[in-house]
């Protein structure tokens, strides 16, 4: 499973029926047409954060939908607390063919986090 087959199995979870592409030479595609707009990013020949100001990321980050950001590093600057890091790795121990998946909890959660455990 790589970037663009994670992405089309959460826009089928959203109810988009339409077909996902990489956005890599448009840096962005909209999907519409399920529970919630999906907004697809690849930000990886982005070289410097404020770019995304021109693309108007903070209306898609703070709007209605969702946002997955291919190479989200590369503007991490941008992004807000609540974010969710997945990362999606080769898994060459198993083979060519497996991947690994790892969510990270965002900066808010950790914080949270921290906060129940000293109360604990």
């Amino acid at each position: 499973m790589g970037k663009t087959v994670f992405t089309k199995g959460f826009a089928a979870g959203l109810g988009i029926t339409e077909p996902v592409n990489s956005p890599t030479f448009t840096i962005l595609q909209v999907y519409e047409g399920g529970r919630l707009p999906l907004y697809h990013f690849d930000v990886y020949r982005i070289e410097e954060p404020e770019e995304m100001e021109e693309v108007g990321l903070d209306d898609y980050l703070f709007g209605k939908g969702v946002c997955l950001i291919e190479w989200a590093e590369q503007i991490a600057e941008c992004l807000p607390e609540t974010t969710k890091i997945i990362r999606i790795r080769k898994d060459l121990a198993r083979g060519l063919d497996y991947r690994s998946v790892d969510v990270d909890e965002s900066a808010e959660e950790q914080t949270e986090g921290s906060k129940g455990r000293r109360e604990q």
